[in-house]
């Protein structure tokens, strides 16, 4: 649906972009399945058309990249996918490896009926251990799971070691209700912060209900500025200069790139205990972990405690693209030669 990499949103791309040219520039061969507008350092099969919504479109799409991986198995060591399962069909019987990596929410049928008929050959990876651990705990036979982040890449964020004493806050993602942007209101408001929110927001539907009658009133260009969706530059600089990034989310919220991009800056993260916030923050180390907007407002005035070249170098020893590449490569070693 996005472009990898993705021009402005697009966190699983992102991620993909920076797993491929990281593995080229380790001397590996990569063939790429994806939007047609992609650039990449490997090799592009370009999929896929718009408006990707009905079951018939995603169907079509689903096939064209399931029996193109098929076309090529006999000349792949392994298939890594980051899409829809069901695109790995074609190949499952087959002793060639994959790896199915997931960012979101887990089909556990379609997972357990894969592990049987791939009979070995499937492994499974998770961008947070909060993505999957509930799934294998409920049951049996859901295959061997691996927990790998996203990456960033440091080279994309200027690294701010010390910002004004009131720096804006920052809210950056999809503003919709379980990103919690009403909440980021809330804590800058409690903080006595400007804040600056950042992202799409939906133009139909209930997200668009919800932007207009929780999120548009407050936002006066003053204490509360709404910028849209930023490019990367954009981010870089947002992010840079902000006192904190507020992850206020409603959701368990699987891995969440933007906490990782905003320790790239340096700055720390405030985030409610939802989702992956305890696997990326460090409470007291790289940001704070709240229950409610008291006491993350509270934790806006610790900022200052917490060092933020510190920050960035947590980021690049756990979410750094040539960490996570390494990550990966070890893992492909590893099914390549059946010791998975």
């Amino acid at each position: 649906m996005f472009p990898v990499p993705p021009r402005l949103y697009g966190g699983i791309e992102r991620a993909v972009d920076l797993l491929v040219r990281g593995l080229v520039r380790r001397g590996h061969h990569v063939q790429l399945f994806a939007h047609p507008d992609s650039r990449t350092d490997g090799v592009l099969h370009g999929y896929g058309a718009p408006p990707h919504r009905s079951w018939a479109q995603r169907v079509r799409e689903l096939a064209q990249v399931g029996w193109g991986v098929s076309a090529l198995a006999n000349d792949v060591d392994l298939v890594h996918s980051f899409g829809r399962l069901a695109a790995l069909a074609p190949v499952l019987p087959r002793r060639l490896p994959k790896i199915q990596s997931y960012q979101r929410a887990i089909p556990w049928v379609g997972v357990r009926r894969a592990v049987r008929f791939a009979r070995g050959t499937l492994t499974l990876t998770g961008c947070s251990e909060s993505l999957y651990l509930p799934g294998l705990r409920a049951g049996t036979g859901a295959g061997r799971w691996r927990t790998i982040f996203n990456p960033v890449d440091p080279d994309l964020y200027d690294p701010v070691l010390a910002v004004a004493d009131d720096a804006p806050l920052v809210f950056l993602g999809r503003v919709e209700q379980i990103k919690g942007p009403h909440d980021a209101i809330e804590i800058a408001r409690r903080a006595g912060r400007r804040l600056m929110i950042a992202g799409p927001a939906a133009s139909s539907g209930p997200d668009a209900e919800f932007f207009e009658r929780f999120v548009a009133p407050h936002v006066d260009g003053d204490r509360v500025v709404f910028m849209g969706p930023v490019d990367d530059a954009q981010k870089n600089r947002l992010l840079g200069g902000a006192a904190a990034l507020l992850m206020p989310i409603h959701w368990e919220e699987p891995f969440g790139i933007v906490m990782a991009e905003a320790l790239a800056c340096g700055t720390p993260v405030i985030a409610y205990r939802r989702g992956s916030v305890p696997e990326v923050v460090r409470d007291g180390v790289n940001g704070f972990i709240c229950r409610d907007a008291a006491e993350a407002a509270a934790a806006v005035g610790r900022t200052g405690e917490l060092d933020r070249a510190a920050v960035r170098a947590d980021c690049e020893a756990r979410f750094g693209v040539d960490v996570i590449v390494d990550q990966y490569v070890t893992l492909y070693r590893a099914v390549v030669s059946g010791a998975a």
